[in-house]
């Protein structure tokens, strides 16, 4: 490996770098897409599963990316180029420095759909998002949905241009406490509406009888989105703290948090829906329009609609921001370190990214309704491409590395600068034979999902 570390910008110390990592897990993931996958699998088994995976697949995959990024000290194409110049670390550093570049775009525009909400809100216009075809007529509607998308896309920008210690490190410390309190009072209104307590007991206890083999796969699937795992950000977080910083130890605050967060966003609307529903689980299985659409309808059945509303997408909004800023970041990471530009020039260049790539997504539903990929609208694509088949690559390629050319004991002693690593064994037989099992399936499940032979 070479060992010539490059300077770089670094986070103040270890509190900022644990909120800006859990930033990072913390977003739409969370909030609308695990809830509804653990509607659709089972309410609680569903969480019993993704718990046990996230501390143990997700816990091998974030040290090992975390720790990569902080011994080379780069983003991911130069955390793989540190141990070679072969045809596979090339691949292997590109693809997971690509993925965040194509998810921030789409990613940006649902945060401009979020704003849009928030706004709505605001102005009092509870039972007009209500409406059937609230939701669709807006994103047809090219013109409002290109500037609620430019909107939320310049915010990111505007803090990555600030920095790390002074934007994407400050941002996370004002933003992350705020979401967590939020998250609490909104969870604690949903779970004492009348008929709430039902939706309580479906999410957190397990009823094995609604076991499957696809509660696997979808919480395995869920685990990458909701961890931030496979996008490049771990490396690039990585590669901005110091050797005193306990990679174990944050990682299990990252775990921490992230779970204590799907699970309020699972009280906040598992509860509120199956009161609003008189009981009716099928309603939770509305997938992604679960948020735009069937959760208006919750709110303005409520007496305080208003507010729930308001302080619900004010909650997404901060979570999708903290998500978008950190792919944002990987990206400019990548651009500084393999081009040697100057952060400024390096926001810009992600900037117009975002913008060409989320102004095709956003106007994929209005002007741009005709295009579609694999049968899929632009913005379904890029989730599909990203999300279902570039990710499982890019994780197997980090097992790939940790495991045959670093090797599990080099990456072991770096952690053990600053850990204990108590879970040391557990790790080392993850990534070595459980994880990239667990990949394999979760990349053939995509790709047998989108031709129809299954479902997930």
């Amino acid at each position: 490996m070479n060992n010539n570390k490059i300077t770089r910008s670094s986070f103040s110390g270890k509190l900022g770098y644990v909120l800006a990592v859990a930033g990072s897990a913390v977003g739409l993931g969370n909030i609308w897409r695990f809830p509804y996958l653990a509607a659709k699998y089972g309410g609680g088994i569903f969480l019993f599963t993704y718990l046990i995976l996230m501390f143990t697949f997700g816990y091998a995959l974030i040290v090992s990316e975390t720790a990569l990024g902080r011994m080379t000290k780069r983003s991911p194409v130069g955390a793989f180029r540190a141990f070679g110049k072969s045809p596979f670390l090339r691949f292997g550093g590109w693809i997971n420095a690509i993925i965040p570049m194509l998810i921030v775009p789409y990613y940006s525009v649902i945060g401009g759909w979020v704003v849009k909400y928030l706004i709505e809100y605001l102005r009092g216009n509870t039972a007009a998002l209500a409406e059937d075809n609230c939701f669709t007529s807006f994103i047809s509607n090219s013109a409002e949905t290109e500037l609620w998308f430019l909107l939320f896309s310049l915010i990111v920008i505007a803090v990555l241009f600030a920095g790390v210690k002074q934007g994407v490190e400050r941002v996370s410390k004002i933003m992350m406490p705020l979401l967590v309190i939020l998250a609490l009072f909104v969870a604690g209104y949903a779970v004492t509406r009348p008929g709430a307590w039902e939706g309580v007991k479906y999410f957190l206890v397990p009823n094995f009888e609604n076991f499957s083999w696809m509660t696997v796969v979808a919480a395995m699937g869920q685990m990458f989105y909701s961890l931030s795992i496979a996008m490049g950000i771990l490396y690039t977080y990585g590669s901005y703290i110091k050797e005193d910083v306990d990679i174990e130890k944050s990682t299990k605050q990252v775990e921490l948090f992230d779970t204590a967060i799907a699970m309020l966003a699972g009280l906040m609307i598992i509860p509120a829906v199956f009161a609003f529903s008189g009981g009716d689980a099928n309603t939770l299985k509305a997938g992604p329009s679960l948020m735009f659409i069937t959760l208006p309808k919750v709110f303005a059945s409520m007496g305080l609609g208003m507010g729930a509303g308001i302080l619900f997408f004010l909650l997404v909004l901060l979570a999708a921001l903290t998500s978008a800023i950190s792919l944002a970041e990987s990206g400019v990471s990548t651009f500084e370190d393999q081009f040697g530009w100057t952060r400024k020039k390096s926001t810009l260049f992600m900037g117009a990214i975002v913008i060409l790539f989320g102004s095709a997504c956003a106007l994929g539903f209005g002007v741009l309704d005709f295009v579609t990929l694999l049968g899929m609208s632009i913005l379904d694509f890029f989730d599909f491409l990203t999300n279902s088949l570039m990710m499982p690559v890019a994780a197997l390629s980090t097992c790939i590395l940790v495991t045959y050319i670093a090797g599990l004991e080099k990456i072991a002693k770096e952690i053990e600068q600053s850990s204990e690593f108590k879970r040391k064994k557990m790790y080392c037989i993850f990534m070595k034979y459980l994880a990239p099992f667990c990949i394999v399936i979760i990349l053939l499940s995509s790709i047998a999902s989108v031709l129809g032979w299954i479902t997930i």
